[in-house]
């Protein structure tokens, strides 16, 4: 292996790194946000099954592996040069770890095709296919959001309408204990003296700070461990559904190269993503779980399969939509729905989107021009 595709090697590895970072935890963060399984729970669960739907993306993704070697976007000859694909994985790397380290959920996908358009107009100008761009890249960016904000509430409001018909209500938590206080006791002969005595107490909180469960049963089971149970297949559903999204996009850039055999490039991919997500998940993780909306753990489901089936069958028919704006869409309509949304974070994350496709341009542009071809 030359020295150049050594560093491309490492950039695409950087590049799945920080997709780790900023994505793994994307798919459990109901489970966390809903108190339905602690943070470290959640990243295991996260990590085994988007290291699944990795392995699963060469026999089921081969759609998504043609469209992000950048073929149709700029000229063939171009998506076989190193420099061009070394550019394009330190500007979205770069931009998706960056997001990261800000707390900012952002689509790696943007950032792959922001960094596609930055590293190509400098090496071919107008040849960009900006048709292609429309249709096959933004088009589904854009809508898929909006898609899954309805889905998620359609969702959401055919479950609710299914437990009421059940009866089958919520419990909300309620704190009872025991903690000591220092107290004034009277003693014989008008002396106070302080004296240390158990109190009961009883707290209640805001509904965010409550663990919300199901009373109730279905068929002769507890609701509550029902809806729990099918939660985590659904949170695991999501995982492996980005794993096999987001494997292809990125396993793409080395094997256009020749870099590596496709099994091989696959599993580097793969497990810098693990690593990324083990390491570095936990301030976006805040976010998606704690900072878009309240939510219970019925609520969770509904988001979570919303965004599975939208991913998987984005990823079965080839669009490149991203996890990040599909997940972040379904919790946005479960919020909706319940008005239980933040808006000022939300707004924050909106906001990440739109610098999400510049910033990389821009830095793959730069990555380009400093290492491209003389």
């Amino acid at each position: 292996m030359t020295p150049l595709l050594l560093f491309l090697l490492l950039a695409v590895c950087f590049l799945a790194y920080a997709n780790g970072a900023n994505d793994n935890f994307k798919g459990v963060a109901s489970l966390y946000g809903s108190r339905t399984a602690s943070y470290r729970t959640a990243l295991a669960w996260a990590t085994v099954t988007t290291a699944a739907g990795s392995l699963a993306a060469f026999f089921l993704a081969t759609e998504l592996l043609k469209k992000f070697s950048g073929k149709g976007l700029v000229p063939d000859a171009l998506t076989a040069q190193p420099e061009f694909l070394l550019a394009v994985a330190l500007g979205a790397g770069g931009t998706v770890i960056l997001a990261t380290l800000l707390g900012f959920p952002i689509s790696t996908t943007h950032g792959l095709t922001g960094a596609l358009c930055g590293a190509g107009f400098v090496a071919v100008g107008n040849e960009v296919n900006m048709a292609a761009l429309g249709k096959g890249f933004v088009l589904p960016l854009l809508l898929s959001p909006l898609l899954a904000v309805a889905v998620g509430a359609g969702i959401y409001l055919g479950f609710r309408f299914t437990r009421l018909q059940l009866a089958v209500e919520k419990e909300l938590c309620v704190c009872v204990g025991a903690e000591r206080s220092v107290l004034p006791v009277a003693q014989p002969g008008g002396v106070f003296a302080a004296e240390s005595l158990p109190v009961v107490t009883v707290a209640t909180g805001l509904v965010a700070e409550c663990s919300q469960r199901y009373a109730g049963r279905l068929l002769g089971v507890s609701a509550g461990r029902v809806v729990d149970a099918v939660h985590f297949l659904s949170a695991g559903a999501v995982s492996f559904a980005r794993g096999l999204n987001d494997t292809p996009k990125i396993a793409a850039l080395l094997l256009v190269a020749g870099a590596l055999d496709i099994r091989w490039g696959i599993a580097a991919v793969a497990l810098a993503m693990a690593v990324g997500g083990w390491l570095n998940a936990r301030k976006v993780a805040e976010t998606m779980a704690h900072k878009i909306t309240g939510m219970n753990p019925g609520q969770g489901l509904a988001a979570n399969l919303a965004t599975a089936a939208l991913v998987t069958s984005a990823s079965w028919h080839g669009l490149p939509v991203s996890t990040t704006h599909v997940s972040v869409g379904a919790l946005l309509g479960i919020g909706v729905t319940t008005r239980q949304v933040h808006w000022t974070p939300v707004l924050g994350v909106l906001a990440s989107w739109v610098v999400t496709l510049p910033c990389a341009a821009l830095l793959a542009a730069g990555a380009y021009w400093l290492a491209g071809p003389r």
